[in-house]
């Protein structure tokens, strides 16, 4: 009999342990400076030099903060190592999943990754370190080297489309998950947190570990308001030993 397969949903609260800021939370970055936003907004970002300056500075204030796996992270990793069937399905950008031990191939980036690159006309990509090697070298708006266009993070922006592919890989894991874990995100924006709709349309017991409440609160079996670093841990200790079991 195959193994129950787990699902988690992981917003910007399960990295918020390693420093890096949430966005939408009490102390998040869009409360703290409402501005912020047009640093990640592709119509702002390509039309104006001065937020594209703004956003290289950003980056580099992050490559600073040096942030690592964290509790969290780990104990999904531990998780998937015990021989659990998971995957990850994550609105964070960091790659710290992957960093925990997680194979790249069972983490599932919506948001896509701010470890690269991207040239808005030619597409090439390359590591996120190069470009940021070059803006602290005096270079404070790198352009592409194949082609002279616009570079930004392999990220979605805010106005542009998620991948079509990804997403629908997305779906198809919620769809096949016996348990869909939402972890450390507020599940306002779609459509990721459509995917909580999809889980509990297929069956899947939903767990829900967040700080604030969450418009899906109500349909979750379970809804745990502990700080995530020691509560994911715990939570998947408890559903090792119930597959173990």
């Amino acid at each position: 009999m195959a193994k129950p397969l787990v699902a988690l949903l992981t917003g910007a609260g399960v990295s918020t342990d390693s420093g890096i800021p949430d966005y939408r939370g009490p102390h998040g970055l869009w409360r703290a400076e409402p501005d912020a936003e047009k640093l990640v907004t592709y119509t702002y970002y390509m039309g104006d030099p001065e937020i594209r300056r703004r956003s290289w500075r950003m980056r580099q204030a992050l490559q600073e903060l040096g942030a690592g796996p964290n509790a969290a992270h780990l104990a999904v990793a531990e998780l998937e190592r015990a021989g659990v069937p998971v995957r990850v399905i994550t609105q964070n950008v960091d790659g710290l999943h992957q960093l925990a031990g997680l194979p790249a191939r069972k983490v599932l980036e919506l948001h896509g990754t701010a470890r690269e690159v991207v040239c808005t006309r030619c597409h090439a990509r390359g590591p996120m370190e190069d470009a940021l090697a070059r803006v602290a070298a005096g270079e404070d708006d790198p352009a592409c080297r194949t082609c002279g266009g616009i570079l930004k993070s392999a990220t979605v922006m805010f106005g542009e489309r998620l991948d079509p592919v990804v997403l629908g890989d997305a779906v198809a894991v919620t769809k096949a998950c016996q348990v869909f874990v939402a972890v450390g995100s507020s599940l306002q924006v779609h459509p990721a947190a459509g995917l909580v709709d999809v889980a509990t349309g297929h069956g899947a017991r939903l767990v829900i570990v967040n700080a604030e409440p969450t418009p899906y609160d109500e349909a979750a079996d379970e809804v745990i308001r502990e700080p995530i670093g020691t509560a994911l841990p715990k939570l998947l200790r408890r559903l090792r030993e119930e597959d173990a079991g």
